[in-house]
């Protein structure tokens, strides 16, 4: 018989060559088979004349029924070194050599004397049927037999019956084939799926600039760089004015940076790409390039739109040690290089304007912060009390609110907020709403609902009263409950009503002011974290005497805050800075706490050596750290106490390091930076301890002497004292004749508050027990000997008598002695700081 040749010119590949060759080995195999068996078979019929055409008819045959698997089994069986090679690839390479084959096998057999005519060919007709017959088809001159023979190879022929196999298994051998293919159609076809890029949608938030309160200003700064040239690139155009490419966000976080970006989108209606910086950077080497080039293309392919860097810092730190990485690098060139390309020429007329936010503007590579690219940064600062107003308004817009909401008196009792905060206030209320009608729920059955009610009318007062049909009380509507709810009132809420509550029966859940009153202390403020310091709660009613001192820095501090335009009017633009310092427990660091809750600007607290680090440059990153803060939170008072400690003279003596501490803040008092805004507050009690250079006009300009008070202010103190603690005061007791003592000579206002405390506990001892000694109290029955103890007045009539305030006046003694006041007042006279009064 012929034997199968292949045409390996075709085929370059050597695993395509030996996939090749063993293909063709197994179609000699078969082959050889299936002629053996025919000249076996005397029922068969031979014709000699025409064995080679029925070899290359057999040969035919069998190469239009190869099947994959079975080629597949075969080469790993024939060529163990198959086994190392890939499913998959070996797969496909079976697939290519299969083609070639029957592309060769095609050729040879057109050269041969058609047999039969395969367009009238049975299906259910076995080879051998089709053999006998094969002398009374008449042959044709024509080509139409060839063209039919390849429009069957797709096409699956039955099984021969001489192959050792019933048609149930050549079904499952074909469906089992099939089921393969389908699978890897499937598999490529996911792949692709997953290469292919997902579309991301692009059009405008839902959201608009009206939804947004208490950032007029920002809007519209925002309205002016990026609105009008968005809306109305013609008039750039026709000026030659380049627009701005873009504007950088930053302020501390919560203060609504994300939020602006995309109501201004929203109220522009241009597309908008938002961009979170880290999912730019990908582990692939030229992949974060790559990315950032495809977001740049996409923004000109749908311009004019907006595109919106979240978190920018991340991808665009200092390329002078900020960026750590190689690709760090890259990845800043990159945006630098794409935003030179946003230019009006290059965007076809219609103009790509980038926004950034970031919390740390600082960490931002320089390049990126130049003309041309971020042409304009706007701070969006802690919101004022006017402005939380605002956004508390705008925030009760949706909520189903009961009564009427102090807005404004939430507005003060919130420093320190900034939009998410307030967005948290307003959940925790509505949660503190939900607790209390859950808790009253939880205790009645669905039938018990007070759902229909009928009212009578009283005719003589002509008031209507509401009464329930039932006689179960009804539900309370009060704002106390806001604890955890046990679980066990959960549990019977839940099985009371386990379907959804009905309108009717919601119609008691709304929000009451008390609601937010009582959500208040758990909410704690963005700025607290950030290092800020709430608005303390002490006011002016809480400080005793020290009548110059509070004129002082009312007009130093706490009008420029609240009139900041009378003193325009009159040139003063700077703020001031004040230094409070004299003898300890004079009230330095309650006067700073009563200027902030009575301006009710940004609080700042530093305690002195706080700030300090042992490492090199952290200590003055910390005071820069400070005042960037409060350029972020303008109004803003800074108060630094213990002041000698953070600031001491420069001289020889003095380390390196702490030279640097009081350089810097010096900068930062009256430097470069501007202080606009910004007051500061130092309380100290050794001011000859601090470096001159402090004390000097622009910086804490102004130096009051806080004394030890008269007789007359220790009055006043005392008085207030006894007034804001409450005090309960027998009738005996003059406080007059107290203060007049001479024991009392040398007190402050802190030993005063000590004389008060102490009183109180002595009242509070004599009316509790019988006598002032307290005999055979062992450690370990300390608490048992307490139990045991008779009481002898009750708790409501404790009160102070002036043998109370006797006794305590043995054991307080005054913190500054004669000799510290002498050398007090000499220093007042030393540095010129006498009062004006005396001149």
């Amino acid at each position: 018989m012929a034997k199968f040749k292949s045409k390996k010119g075709s085929l370059t590949n050597t695993l395509d060559n030996k996939v090749n060759d063993l293909i063709y080995r197994l179609l000699e195999e078969k082959s050889l088979e299936k002629k053996r068996q025919r000249d076996n078979d005397p029922d068969i019929e031979n014709d000699t004349n025409n064995g080679d055409d029925d070899e290359v008819f057999l040969n035919m045959f069998f190469a239009k029924d190869l099947d994959i698997n079975e080629i597949f089994t075969y080469c790993q069986t024939k060529d163990l070194s198959m086994l190392r090679v890939k499913k998959i690839i070996l797969q496909k390479t079976i697939e290519k050599c299969i083609k070639q084959v029957i592309d060769e096998e095609n050729e040879e057999f057109s050269s041969y004397p058609a047999y039969c005519n395969f367009q009238e060919q049975d299906p259910s007709e076995t080879e051998e049927e089709i053999l006998t017959k094969k002398n009374l088809m008449v042959v044709k001159d024509t080509n139409d037999m060839n063209k039919s023979i390849t429009s069957q190879w797709s096409t699956s022929t039955p099984t021969p019956a001489p192959i050792q196999s019933t048609q149930e298994e050549q079904k499952d051998e074909n469906s089992d084939s099939a089921e393969t293919n389908n699978k890897r159609k499937s598999k490529e076809s996911s792949t692709k799926a997953k290469r292919q890029k997902v579309k991301e949608d692009r059009t405008p938030p839902s959201s608009d600039l009206k939804s947004l309160g208490g950032m007029d200003d920002v809007i519209a700064q925002l309205m002016e760089l990026i609105g009008l040239p968005i809306l109305h690139p013609e008039i750039y155009q026709s000026t030659g004015v380049e627009p701005p490419r873009g504007v950088l966000l930053h302020g501390p976080p919560g203060c609504g940076k994300t939020s602006i970006a995309n109501a201004l989108a929203g109220e522009l209606q241009v597309p908008f790409i938002s961009i979170s910086a880290p999912s730019v950077v990908s582990g692939m080497s030229g992949e974060s390039e790559k990315k950032i080039r495809d977001l740049f293309d996409e923004a000109k392919a749908i311009a004019p739109c907006l595109m919106f860097f979240d978190e920018i810092d991340a991808i665009t730190p200092k390329r002078d040690g900020g960026a750590q990485r190689e690709m760090e690098r890259r990845i800043v060139a990159q945006l630098l290089t794409s935003m030179d390309e946003l230019s009006m020429e290059k965007t076809g007329g219609k103009p790509v304007i980038v926004i950034g936010a970031t919390n740390r503007p600082d960490s931002l590579d320089a390049a990126l912060r130049r003309a041309g690219r971020f042409d304009r940064e706007i701070c969006l600062n802690v919101p004022n009390e006017v402005s939380r107003l605002h956004i508390l308004k705008k925030m009760s817009e949706n909520l189903k609110i009961d009564g009427e909401i102090d807005f404004a008196q939430l507005a003060k009792l919130t420093p320190g907020f900034v939009g998410a905060d307030l967005k948290a206030l307003s959940t925790a209320a509505g949660t503190c709403a939900i607790k209390r009608i859950f808790h009253n729920y939880a205790t009645l059955k669905p039938e018990q609902l007070p759902l229909s009610d009928k009212m009578e009318i009283d005719s003589q007062s002509n008031s209507i009263d509401i009464k329930d049909e039932y006689d179960e009380p009804k539900l309370k509507n009060t704002a106390d409950i806001i604890d955890p709810l046990p679980l066990s009132i959960i549990q019977k809420f839940i099985d009371n009503f386990p379907e959804p509550l009905t309108g009717e029966q919601l119609s008691n859940l709304s929000i009451k002011y008390e609601d937010f009153l009582k959500a208040l202390p758990t909410i704690q403020p963005t700025a607290k974290r950030e290092g800020f310091a709430t608005v303390p709660d002490v006011t002016w009613a809480n400080v005793g005497a020290l009548d110059k001192t509070r004129v002082e820095l009312n007009m130093a501090i706490v009008q420029p805050i609240k009139r900041p335009e009378l003193y325009e009017k009159v040139g003063i633009s700077a703020p001031a800075g004040v230094l409070l310092w004299g003898p300890p427990g004079c009230g330095k660091t309650l006067l700073a706490k009563a200027v902030a809750n009575e301006s009710r600007a940004n609080f700042i607290s530093i305690k002195g050596p706080e700030l300090l680090n042992k490492y090199v440059g952290e200590s003055e990153r910390s005071i820069r750290q400070v005042f960037t803060r409060a350029r972020a939170s303008v109004p803003c008072v800074i108060f630094f106490d213990e002041l000698d400690a953070l600031v001491p003279r420069r001289d020889t003596s003095l380390s390196e390091s702490s030279s640097r501490v009081v350089n810097t803040l010096l900068t930062e008092l009256d430097g470069l930076n501007d202080r606009r805004g910004i007051f500061v507050i130092g309380a100290t009690n050794r001011p000859d301890m601090i470096d001159p250079a402090m004390l000097r006009p622009g910086r804490l300009d102004k130096t009051l002497f806080i004394e030890l008070p008269n007789e007359d202010e220790k009055l006043d103190i005392i008085k207030t004292l006894t007034r804001s603690n409450g005090t309960p005061l027998a009738d005996d007791v003059e406080l007059q004749t107290i203060i007049s003592d001479e024991r009392c000579r040398n007190f402050s206002g802190a030993d005063l508050a000590a004389l008060v405390r102490e009183s109180s506990v002595l009242a509070l001892k004599r009316s509790f027990f019988k006598s002032d000694e307290i005999q055979s109290v062992v450690h370990n029955d300390l608490d048992k000997e307490f139990e045991d103890l008779s009481v002898g007045v009750p708790t409501d009539e404790i009160i102070v008598s002036m043998t109370d305030f006797s006794n305590a006046l043995k054991k307080i003694k005054p913190s500054v002695s004669d000799k510290d006041r002498i050398k007090y007042d000499r220093l007042n006279k030393k540095m010129g700081w006498t009062e004006e009064e005396q001149e």
